[in-house]
């Protein structure tokens, strides 16, 4: 910094002015500064910045070690909502949730000077983990459980899936079907549990028993089969867009049509759902949006607000796979 300083002809104060940004350099001083920057090839050493300031500019990020689209998509929206506010994102995998692997994974980020950690928590098993973390930096939970542990320094965040489950519900008993069939996902993931939940809210005591299944196509696809011989619903709301996927699958294999024969539902809008055939139905996740209240809870955290569990609604997307034909 202060070769930069010298070569632009200003003080090193400057210099550390321009780099954040301050509002009282003159343009043309913050230009002279800015080509010597590029001359030099100058770097923040980030290591001298985290003694000064005692912040790493780093977020620890926990999420379970998944392709499924929920939480990798949780993810990259949380580490592009970090990158915009000047954090840099630290991940840790973990495919056991137990006590061991939690303490692991924030012993970790703590040894690596984290400035707060974020949680993608999709399972009771990771809820259960949580219960026993002492953390000393703000833990932001991204997670629809309704129940989070009387953890200090946690705070949750999460989009309202009971919302978007009533919202898909409703969308097949107002084109006229009068029971919509809800095939769940497993039970152990708090997005399924209120999915399930909505879906039961809507449709009444008088609903058929929900179908649980797993989350990918390949389940979809397998229960859809049993479905042409046992009985094929009108109307069908699954738990996700890859449930869905199956379905179709195995109902264009035996020629049963969508949606004149059987309406159909997903949940998440995956890329692609638009190109289904037909194309689905879906309720929309906003994950960017989630990933910039994940952050924006933590900095209210590190400012001491006291910050309350917050979540963004669900968004229906209607396409041909529900709409029902004259």
């Amino acid at each position: 910094m202060s070769d930069v300083a010298a070569l632009a002809g200003v003080s090193h104060q400057t210099v550390s002015r321009v780099l954040n940004d301050h509002p009282s350099v003159r343009p043309e001083t913050r230009e002279r500064v800015a080509e010597a920057i590029a001359q030099l090839g100058y770097r923040r050493n980030s290591a001298a910045r985290t003694l000064v300031t005692r912040r790493s500019g780093t977020l620890g990020v926990v999420t379970p070690a998944t392709a499924l689209y929920g939480p990798t998509s949780t993810l990259v929206g949380l580490e592009e909502a970090a990158r915009v506010v000047g954090w840099f994102v630290s991940v840790a995998t973990i495919r056991q949730f137990d006590g061991d692997s939690m303490h692991t994974a924030l012993e970790h980020f703590l040894g690596q000077g984290v400035d707060g950690i974020a949680i993608i928590a999709p399972t009771t098993e990771v809820a259960q983990a949580i219960a026993a973390i002492a953390s000393p930096v703000p833990v932001v939970l991204i997670s629809s459980a309704s129940d989070v542990p009387p953890v200090p320094h946690l705070h949750a965040v999460g989009v309202d899936q009971r919302h978007g489950a009533r919202l898909a519900t409703q969308h097949l008993l107002d084109q006229g079907f009068t029971e919509v069939v809800h095939v769940a996902g497993p039970q152990d993931w708090f997005d399924a549990q209120d999915r399930l939940a909505g879906w039961r809210e809507v449709s009444g005591p008088g609903a058929p028993e929900h179908i649980e299944a797993g989350w990918d196509a390949a389940d979809g696809y397998e229960l859809g089969l049993r479905m042409v011989r046992e009985g094929v619903p009108k109307a069908i709301f699954a738990a996700n867009d890859q449930l869905a996927l199956g379905l179709l699958h195995a109902f264009w294999e035996k020629g049963v049509r969508v949606p004149n024969d059987v309406a159909i539902v997903g949940f998440d809008d995956e890329v692609g759902a638009a190109h289904y055939t037909p194309p689905l139905t879906t309720v929309r996740q906003d994950f960017g949006a989630l990933g910039r209240l994940a952050v924006d809870s933590l900095q209210a955290a590190f400012a001491g607000e006291d910050v309350a569990r917050q979540q963004i609604p669900a968004e229906l997307v209607v396409r041909a796979s529900s709409v029902r034909r004259p």
